[in-house]
Formats: structure tokens, C-alpha cells, sequence
């Protein structure tokens, strides 16, 4: 990660934005000052322009020049439009250059000042800069003419060039006060919008979400699972290694960021959670022949859904994770209910010893050996699975430890299966059930739980039927007891009739439950079952 910047973001917006504000400003004011200043002398010319025009074509002025009337109106009349427009002087000569009207009526009969009237003396509109009798000046030109076409004189308009400079100024001045309102509006709109940023970002600095974007990706990448996000418009936003590997092996080729997840991966659903807002949890799922275990919740920012999550691994590691697990659990609960058994009846033995019975502790201990022998050869002989066969002496051992009595019935009988997954799947469905009915036997007086194991072999069909001497249920609980997370005992259960659903969909096999209030329930399942010998 790069060192540790300057300045902080809000500092570094609202320096940023203030500085193109005043650039922006700074070229604004050179580019529209020239054009502002260029106008504004180019209104004053057209002002002088338009005078010059106006006196040269009025009656009294020509007249005056032809010698229709008295030389001295045309100076009343001059002075009068002068004083009306506000110009610097208005003056009229003839073809020779004598004034015939000026400000300084002294001037009147002298000669034009300034060398700038020739061209108008050749019947030439113009406009020059020149110095007069009244200074430094702008002025604008026009001859006059007869009506018969034959020029008498020309008028000259002048503008003092210290009014123009006023004008000018003027004109500046309105820029200057637009860019100073303008950098004070981008001030305060640099400092909103990094306020505004800095919100967005939840106050982190760019070397802070740097860090966190960093550890994010770390964390995702390093995950065993699969992790997929998608938009709200269903496009995938992330998909961590683990995801791109399980797509590879599923032959799904191509980034999978950007895609819709509907054409990409349809069979997880995320664009369902997405719409719904309903989470999935557990679902098992095919994606070109791999089978996944899925979770998927909604993505929700200030209360709206944003996007969604979809979690997922291969089920084969699952299972195999989930064999290991039920094994260990399987063996601990089948030792510990073995070793209660064990001290009581070493409990019995020593009482025996005690009590001087040395000629009954013989037949005492044959009988403990013979039955347990019993057990378990009853058992082998027709439960050909050795992980089902183990699992179920584990289930009877723990029975016995809880005060219930579970019997596996002789008509049982089972071949290994072909598919070595399916034992798994058994486990997880015979152990749901008869964890549900020991639930179901706490208060009862007669605590028993029947087992029957049967394989059909023409139809191919596995039967299980466990039936208890619980309590029941009535038709209201039978319809809510495979809702995922329903339970009538404590919190966080709920979930074993949920998942043996689940797994009863994934095999295609059938169930079916009878129960009455106070005298027992059964469920009977049948499931397809292919023997490893056939």
C-alpha cells in the first residue's frame, strides 16, 4: 500500500474543485474580458457613428451648409443633440476644414484639429483615435451632403477616451463581481460536496477503503465455499476462486462478473431471492451434473434490497465431511451409553460380591455377554451396511441410556448398496426420525421406539417404518412439522423433519405419517434402493 497521503479527502475535494473553480474563473475572465471591453468600444462607436449620421442628414445642418440658412443654427442645433446624447463634442466643417459648430463656440471659424479628416473630405465614413482641442478622443466621421448629391462638409462625433475607459471598467467590473460570486458559490459547493463524499464513504478515508477492499477480496478468496453477489438487475458483481473453480469444473466458461446469473448459473436462483426477498438455506441443487449445497439471503442497504448472496460447495465434500462427523458421533454416543451400561452391571456384580452370591455371578455374566452377542450378530446378520449396522447399535445404546426401549424388527433385512451416498442419505433420514420419536416419548409411561428395515427386491424399494408410543400429534402440527425451523421444544431446533424433506426430494421416495393424540405416531418411507449385488 502507498505512504499515507497529505492532505485528507475533504481536504484534497475542496482544494481540488476551488482550484478549477478559479482556473475556470481565471480563463473566463481573460477570454469574455477582451470580448466584454472589444463591445463595449464597439457600442461607443456605433453611438458616435449613429450621431455623426443623424446631424449629417438634418435639414437644418444641410441647409446651413448650402447657405440656406444661417451658419449660426446649425451651432444651436449641434449643441442641442451634444447635450441631449451626452458625446464630447459634436463638430461640423466644410470641404476646407472650418469648423462651423464646436463646443467652445471661441473655436467656431478655425480650422479642424486633429489630421484625422481627410478621408471624410473625400466622402469616407471612418472612425479614429486623435487628439483635439478637448484631448485625446474616439471619433466617428460622416460627410454631409446636398440633396443634389454634392458634399458640403463632414460631421465628426467624439467620445473622450476617458469615458471610454469608464465604459470599459464598468464593463470589467461585472465580470470581476461575477467571478468572485462564482468562486464563492464553487467554495461552498466543494466544501457540500465533500461533506456529501465523505457520508458516502461512512467518514473512511481512500487508503482506509483501500485496506478494507484488500482484506474483503483476502478473506473471499481464502474461503472454502463458493461465494457469488449479484446486483438487483440480477448481473453478477463477485465471484470469489473458489466459485470460478466449481464453475470450471461444471464446464461453465467465460468471467462470470457481468453476466446474468439466470443464463450463467440458473439453478441456484438468486434472481428468486433477489425479487422475493426470501432467503434459501440448505438446498441442494445440480449444476452440469455437480451437486451443490446452497445457501442464498438478500442484500439489503437502508431497508431496500440491493442485491443477493448465494453461498454454495460441492456435496460430495459435504457428504463426505458429513459421514466423518456422523461416524465420530456415532461411536462417542455408542461408548458412552455402552460404558453407563457397563458400570451398572459392574455395579451389580460388585453388590453380588458383597452380598457373598459367588455362585450366581457366573450365570450373571454369561447372560450380559450372550445377550450382547445377540445384539449385535441380530443385527450384522440383517443390516449388510456396516456404517447403517454401527449407526443403529449406537441408536439402541443410547435408547437404553434414556430409559427407551428400541427394537428392530426381525423382518428386517438390507443388502449394501450399490451407491455408497445412499447410506449417508439413510442415516440422515433413520436418524431424524428416531431422535424425533425419543422427543416425542419424554412424559410418556411407555417409552418404546419399533424399527422395521425392508428391502423390496423386484421393485427395487426400501422400506422404513419407525413407529413410537409418544404422544401424537394432532392434524394441525402434522401439516406444520416439516417447516423449516418449527419445533414444540426449545429455540434453534426444528430442522431435522425440514432437512429429511429435503433429502426424501432428492431421492424421489415418499412419505407418509400416522398419528394419534396420546397413543403414537409412525412414518412410513419408502425410498428407491438398488442392492450392490444385483
Amino acid at each position: 500500500m502507498k505512504g499515507r497521503p497529505i492532505f485528507k479527502l475533504q481536504t484534497t475535494i475542496i482544494l481540488l474543485v476551488c482550484s478549477v473553480v478559479i482556473l475556470a474563473m481565471f480563463v473566463t475572465h481573460i477570454l469574455i474580458g477582451a470580448t466584454v471591453t472589444n463591445d463595449a468600444q464597439n457600442n461607443l462607436e456605433e453611438k458616435a457613428m449613429i450621431i455623426a449620421r443623424t446631424v449629417a442628414k438634418t435639414p437644418t445642418v444641410i441647409e446651413g451648409m448650402s447657405g440656406v440658412r444661417p451658419e449660426q443654427e446649425i451651432q444651436e442645433y449641434v449643441e442641442e443633440i451634444r447635450q441631449t446624447t451626452n458625446v464630447n463634442f459634436i463638430v461640423v466643417f466644410d470641404m476646407n476644414g472650418i469648423r462651423k459648430s464646436h463646443p467652445d463656440p471661441s473655436k467656431i471659424g478655425q480650422h479642424f484639429v486633429g489630421g484625422d479628416e481627410r478621408n471624410v473630405l473625400r466622402g469616407e465614413e471612418h472612425i479614429s483615435i486623435a487628439r483635439g482641442t478637448l484631448g485625446l478622443s474616439l471619433r466617428a466621421f460622416t460627410p454631409i451632403y446636398s440633396p443634389t448629391g454634392v458634399q458640403l462638409g463632414a460631421v465628426s462625433v467624439g467620445i473622450s477616451l476617458e469615458n471610454v475607459k469608464d465604459t470599459v471598467a464598468k464593463s470589467r467590473n461585472i465580470i470581476y463581481i461575477g467571478g468572485i460570486f462564482g468562486t464563492l458559490i464553487g467554495i461552498v459547493g466543494a466544501i457540500l460536496l465533500a461533506v456529501r463524499i465523505k457520508k458516502i464513504l461512512f467518514g473512511l478515508e481512500p487508503q482506509a477503503i483501500a485496506r478494507v477492499l484488500e482484506e474483503r477480496n483476502a478473506m473471499l478468496q481464502s474461503m472454502f465455499e463458493g461465494v457469488v453477489a449479484v446486483d438487483q438487475n440480477g448481473s453478477i458483481t463477485l465471484a470469489n476462486g473458489k466459485a470460478r473453480k466449481l464453475f470450471h469444473q461444471a464446464n461453465l466458461r467465460g468471467d462470470p462478473v457481468g453476466q446474468k446469473v439466470d443464463n450463467y448459473i440458473e439453478s441456484i436462483q438468486l434472481s428468486k431471492v433477489v425479487s422475493t426477498g426470501k432467503s434459501m438455506f440448505n438446498r441442494e441443487t445440480e449444476m452440469n451434473g455437480l451437486h451443490l449445497l446452497v445457501n442464498c439471503v438478500p442484500l439489503y442497504v437502508n431497508g431496500e434490497i440491493v442485491g443477493a448472496i448465494a453461498t454454495f460447495r460441492d456435496k460430495t465434500e459435504v457428504k463426505v465431511l458429513a459421514e466423518q462427523l456422523t461416524g465420530a458421533r456415532m461411536y462417542a454416543s455408542a461408548l458412552r451409553a455402552q460404558t453407563h451400561e457397563f458400570m451398572n452391571k459392574l455395579q451389580v456384580i460388585l453388590g453380588m460380591v458383597h452380598m457373598k452370591f459367588y455362585d450366581r455371578i457366573s450365570p450373571y455374566i454369561n447372560q450380559i455377554t450372550n445377550h450382547y452377542q445377540e445384539e449385535i450378530g441380530f443385527i450384522l446378520r440383517r443390516i449388510k451396511d456396516p456404517v447403517l449396522a454401527g449407526f443403529i447399535l449406537a441408536k439402541m445404546s443410547y435408547a437404553r441410556e434414556q430409559g427407551i426401549e428400541l427394537t428392530l424388527s426381525e423382518d428386517s433385512m438390507i443388502p449394501e448398496p450399490k451407491n455408497q451416498d445412499l447410506t449417508h442419505e439413510i442415516v440422515k433420514i433413520l436418524g431424524n426420525l428416531i431422535d424425533n420419536s425419543i422427543d416425542a416419548l419424554e412424559g410418556s409411561n411407555k417409552k418404546s421406539i419399533h424399527v422395521l428395515l425392508a428391502y423390496h427386491e423386484k421393485q427395487e424399494l426400501l422400506t422404513i417404518n419407525v413407529s413410537d408410543t409418544g404422544s401424537g400429534m394432532s392434524e394441525t402440527l402434522k401439516k406444520k412439522i416439516f417447516e423449516q425451523g418449527f419445533s414444540t421444544k426449545e429455540e434453534d431446533r426444528g430442522y431435522g423433519l425440514y432437512i429429511l424433506q429435503h433429502s426424501l426430494e432428492n431421492l424421489n421416495g415418499q412419505l407418509n405419517i400416522s398419528s394419534e393424540e396420546n397413543v403414537g405416531t409412525t412414518f412410513h418411507i419408502t425410498i428407491p434402493y438398488k442392492s450392490k449385488d444385483e
